[in-house]
């Protein structure tokens, strides 16, 4: 990042998967560097929804490093998750239409419910898993698919954890980590935020504040997509041998299941 910014600037990694993420810091200016952020981060910067993009510069060798001012505030707290300022900051990323244009744009092609599942049972099929827990949830979400079709197809960030929540010292919210974001049924989002964040008996109240009624459709929709996500995250630590997530995930399916067959 030197031959970037110059050796005056103080360069030191900001951590990640990846590890193309950097601090980099000169008398009091302070910036968030990363290298081969999407197109993306253009639209999602004008749109106010991350911090605001600085500038973006592309290498010799074809990589883009982009810069963003750096955040001076903290990420959200899990009881911060109920504030209306995210029930609205969701509604607004969710009914852009500047954000799916973009996405449209970059080939990102809408994903279904049918489409999602025929992942899972391949994924299932491949790993020969026989966990009796996973085939019926899996046959749960089949026998569900009919009731959570839905047309509304938008910009989901679709991993809406708490640390990917910042509020500046202004109290200006943003949603930062846009790798994962697809284009699909905004429940995706909703359902993930409720059920991990919020009780269910502030779930009316919080889509109140998003601009949703809720009803039995709509939590049809937001238990399925949860079940989806809890099944995703076993075959994650399925691949990575790990026994205690993997049974942790389990236990989580079966208290999903559980819900989804009382209502």
């Amino acid at each position: 990042m030197e031959q970037v910014l110059g050796s005056e600037w103080k360069i030191t990694p900001a951590g990640g998967a990846t590890g193309d993420a950097y601090f980099a810091k000169r008398d009091g200016q302070e910036l968030f560097l990363k290298r081969n952020s999407s197109p993306f981060l253009a639209v999602l910067s004008a749109e106010g929804i991350v911090p605001k993009l600085v500038w973006t510069k592309r290498m010799e060798n074809g990589d883009v490093i982009t810069a963003q001012h750096r955040l001076i505030g903290r990420e959200l707290k899990p009881i911060d998750m109920n504030g209306s300022n995210v029930a609205e900051l969701l509604q607004k990323i969710h009914h852009s239409k500047e954000l799916l244009d973009m996405l449209k744009r970059l080939g990102k092609q809408p994903l279904t419910p049918n489409s999602i599942i025929e992942d899972i049972q391949q994924a299932v099929a491949f790993e020969k898993l026989e966990q009796p827990e996973i085939n019926q949830a899996i046959e749960l979400l089949v026998r569900q698919l009919p009731d959570v079709q839905c047309d509304e197809q938008v910009v989901c960030h679709c991993d809406v954890n708490h640390n990917n929540w910042l509020l500046s010292e202004t109290d200006q919210l943003y949603l930062i980590d846009w790798d994962g974001a697809m284009i699909a049924d905004p429940a995706i989002d909703i359902g993930i935020l409720l059920y991990w964040y919020i009780d269910e008996a502030d779930w009316k109240e919080w889509l109140s504040s998003y601009g949703l009624e809720l009803n039995e459709r709509l939590k049809t929709r937001i238990y399925w997509y949860v079940l989806l996500q809890a099944l995703t995250s076993f075959l994650w630590y399925h691949a990575k041998d790990n026994e205690k997530e993997k049974q942790n995930w389990i236990d989580h399916i079966k208290m999903i299941r559980i819900k989804m067959n009382s209502n």
